[in-house]
């Protein structure tokens, strides 16, 4: 955007309000960067969301002062894990040693000091690839028996209480506006995991089947509605073959592979565990602090999973936003928006999860901001300010424009 541009000009229109705009980042983007929060505020940001428990990561750090990468060996809660809280535990969260405290996210927030700046925590809840390996009997399985070890199942009580008791210890005592709740259901088949060999084996509806959980717990589920649970294997084992069927279109969903009645059932049990799991969240952010605001990673697509899970008929109206990814410059990131705003009550904000670090052509910039917008995006939450280099950094701050 030029220096005599406007919001209300290729951006928003004259009808529209301008959205809140929020960038994220890691701690380590922060610690250690005595100009990190100058540079958030010179863009125009007023919102940060800040990792406090994450997955495993080997991240690039473009504009830090000391370092170029950072690898975050394994999942981490990035706050201390106290043994009063976690201990006699089966699933209790790792430290963040490479960060050089033991509470790098307090720190992080430290940093903000009186900026004015909004700040909330990021945490990813099931995706933790270093408790599944320990304890295999928690984790997601498919119809051909594979365990997904990064994948910890909601069906489990045990997860679910793992999930509350996060989320209370990252936000504990801690001056925060919010709270972005990433993977709080499901995982799948699909993994963004290090030398993965997996991509395009499978079509995207037969990934969708072997999303389908079969671990005990989701069994146990099965036959308390009146399944058999041997029976629906071999009967999502088949659903896979016919997945892989050429023909089967792009948007299919396990309906088009399965008979109408059992489909509803496996969902209505994966939807029965996410709700809990938010519950249970929920719960524990209300006991920690009443006033943080709630945004879900999520997708209109009940079928989804992965960080951002399907929407189950209740979860958005739990939510002060709902989070949906979109693809940089993509015209169906549009449809996107307005499946979940067709989906998510009024007072429930529909913010754009927007991925700035692809390929992105000036030219067509303002056309996909625009397309967002109109679509119903409420919110722009930019992936990822501390990932950014130099080229990718105007970028954020055109974005970040729109809600000055």
């Amino acid at each position: 955007m030029g220096s005599g541009d406007s919001p209300e000009g290729p951006w928003l229109g004259p009808t529209l309000v301008p959205p809140q705009v929020s960038a994220y980042l890691y701690p380590w983007d922060l610690v250690g960067d005595p100009h990190a929060v100058s540079r958030l505020v010179s863009a125009g940001f007023k919102h940060v969301t800040i990792a406090a428990a994450y997955h495993s990561v080997r991240a690039a750090t473009p504009q830090h002062p000391q370092h170029r990468f950072v690898v975050a060996k394994t999942a981490a809660l990035y706050r201390p894990v106290r043994s009063g809280v976690w201990g006699g535990r089966r699933l209790s969260p790792l430290t963040a040693s490479w960060t050089g405290s033991e509470d790098s996210f307090e720190r992080a927030v430290e940093v903000f000091g009186a900026s004015g700046l909004g700040v909330s925590a990021w945490v990813v809840l099931t995706h933790n690839s270093a408790l599944g390996r320990k304890r295999r009997d928690l984790v997601i399985r498919n119809c051909f028996g594979d365990s997904y070890e990064y994948a910890l199942c909601p069906a489990n009580a045990e997860v679910r209480e793992y999930a509350a008791l996060l989320v209370a210890e990252a936000v504990r005592d801690l001056p925060l506006e919010g709270i972005s709740l990433e993977a709080y259901g499901q995982l799948g088949a699909a993994h963004g995991g290090h030398h993965e060999k997996t991509v395009g084996a499978y079509t995207p509806l037969a990934e969708q089947v072997l999303s389908i959980c079969c671990c005990d717990a989701c069994q146990r589920c099965w036959k308390a509605e009146g399944m058999d649970a041997g029976t629906t294997v071999r009967i999502l084992q088949g659903a896979f073959e016919a997945a892989q069927c050429e023909a089967v279109g792009v948007d299919a969903t396990p309906d088009h592979v399965l008979d109408a009645p059992l489909a509803a059932l496996l969902l209505a049990c994966r939807q029965l565990h996410t709700d809990a799991l938010l519950e249970g969240v929920l719960a524990a952010l209300r006991s920690a602090d009443p006033s943080l605001r709630i945004t879900l990673h999520a997708q209109p697509n009940p079928w989804a999973t992965g960080a951002s899970p399907g929407l189950t008929p209740t979860s958005a109206r739990r939510a002060g936003a709902v989070l949906v990814p979109v693809e940089a410059t993509s015209p169906h990131s549009a449809d996107a928006i307005a499946a979940a705003r067709r989906l998510v009550p009024a007072s429930v904000s529909v913010a754009a999860y927007v991925n700035l670090l692809a390929p992105i052509e000036p030219d067509d910039f303002d056309e996909h901001a625009r397309r967002l917008l109109h679509a119903g995006a409420d919110e722009l939450h930019l992936y990822h300010f501390g990932l950014a280099n130099r080229k990718q950094l105007p970028f954020f701050s055109r974005l970040a424009s729109l809600a000055s």
